[in-house]
């Protein structure tokens, strides 16, 4: 059961509690694992997935729809563009993002790192942060370690992320290292500064670590262990699914995750395909966010539990079957296929709505799935056999 929210009126900070995980079963033929996250604004079952709030909403989505239909449990935000936009004063006044968007369930904000680092040509790098324009109206902005706690403070996510810099793919092996030794000074400043402040809104912040090192063993070992060594609540991977092969994307998991400490949550930032996260959570990962069930819905790809659909394709024209009963979401079971496919090729917005809502109700029914499958002890068998169905085009 998801656990309510807790009223944070009055409450005193001393009193609340750091985020807590903890380990309920390990599944015994491969390394993942059920889990629980808690944290002031509510539980996490995990392994989860994250919809994608970029901007303070998960895009075509309404809060309702997240909660009831597609049954999330917590959303992400990104510091980039809510810096940005709304910026934070607006935020700060509202009482942070949680309510300014109305979700009463734990957020977690990326720090702005990958975006920054993919404004090629317009922003600096030295060992004090970043200096960027703003891909909005071209102001010139400063993102350090310090500044990026401070301005997620302020935003007031449960968890906040490091400020790391996010290596290309492919990548130099001596730009990789020094990035990477770089993104572990960082992380020092970050945690310098986050245990020094106090959250903005009388709840408990937790501040995750990320491992880089791109594809070179040696540093990602390096890495993982560096990190772990800073004993935080929990850890994330980054510097993964940026166009390098699964098979290599899976190596670098499996490395790392050995090397994380068991005890803590383990969370693969960016991931994935259906069955990328099926895969990784049979490496032992935790927690996952990608934009790919919304992106994809816009364009009218649809992830189902038989396999993905094109609904663009003249093939569903005539298909008045639901879209996917099995994961028993209102959306999924009330639109067929061939009222999507008109939508879609007409251009209407609700079209836009429906497969998003379906999308990220069926990335939450899949990961549902294998926490139950975990718990049976049954998930190895069950794994394989979804990520062929997950993998076909239908």
């Amino acid at each position: 059961m998801q656990a309510e929210p807790v009223n944070m009126q009055d409450v005193p900070l001393g009193r609340l509690k750091v985020m807590k995980f903890t380990l309920e079963k390990k599944d015994l033929q491969t390394k993942a694992r059920v889990g629980r996250v808690e944290t002031d604004h509510g539980t996490i079952q995990t392994p989860i997935f994250m919809p994608v709030g970029t901007a303070g909403t998960v895009k075509a989505v309404h809060q309702r729809e997240l909660k009831e239909d597609i049954k999330a449990q917590i959303i992400l935000g990104n510091t980039y563009h809510l810096y940005l936009r709304p910026g934070l004063d607006v935020l700060e006044k509202a009482g942070g993002l949680h309510q300014f968007n109305g979700w009463d369930r734990p957020i977690l904000t990326d720090s702005g790192g990958y975006q920054v680092f993919s404004l090629a040509g317009t922003r600096k790098i030295n060992e004090e942060g970043v200096t960027f324009k703003s891909h909005i109206d071209g102001s010139k902005h400063i993102f350090s370690p310090e500044g990026v706690m401070d301005i997620q403070r302020t935003i007031g996510a449960d968890i906040i992320m490091a400020f790391d810099e996010c290596t290309p793919y492919p990548c130099e092996y001596g730009y990789a290292r020094k990035s990477m030794e770089m993104t572990h000074r960082w992380l020092d400043r970050c945690i310098d500064r986050f245990d020094s402040t106090e959250g903005k809104y009388g709840y408990r912040q937790t501040l995750f670590p990320i491992v880089q090192g791109s594809v070179y063993k040696d540093l990602r070992v390096q890495s993982a262990e560096f990190i772990a060594s800073r004993n935080r609540e929990g850890n994330a991977i980054g510097g993964l699914s940026v166009g390098e092969p699964a098979e290599m994307m899976y190596e670098m998991t499996e490395l790392v995750t050995d090397i994380l400490p068991t005890e803590k949550p383990r969370y693969l930032m960016g991931v994935g395909t259906p069955a990328n996260i099926l895969e990784c959570i049979a490496l032992g990962v935790d927690m996952f966010d990608c934009v790919m069930p919304t992106r994809n819905a816009r364009n009218g790809m649809l992830f189902t539990s038989e396999g993905i659909i094109n609904i663009r394709n003249e093939k569903w024209k005539e298909d008045f079957s639901p879209i996917d009963p099995a994961i028993g979401n209102y959306a999924s079971s009330f639109y067929s296929k061939a009222y999507l496919r008109h939508l879609t090729i007409s251009k209407e917005i609700l079209a836009a709505q429906i497969a998003s809502i379906h999308n990220l109700a069926f990335y939450l029914w899949l990961v549902g799935q294998a926490r139950e499958h975990i718990l049976l002890g049954d998930f190895g068998v069950w794994k394989d056999q979804m990520v062929k169905k997950v993998s076909t085009r239908l």
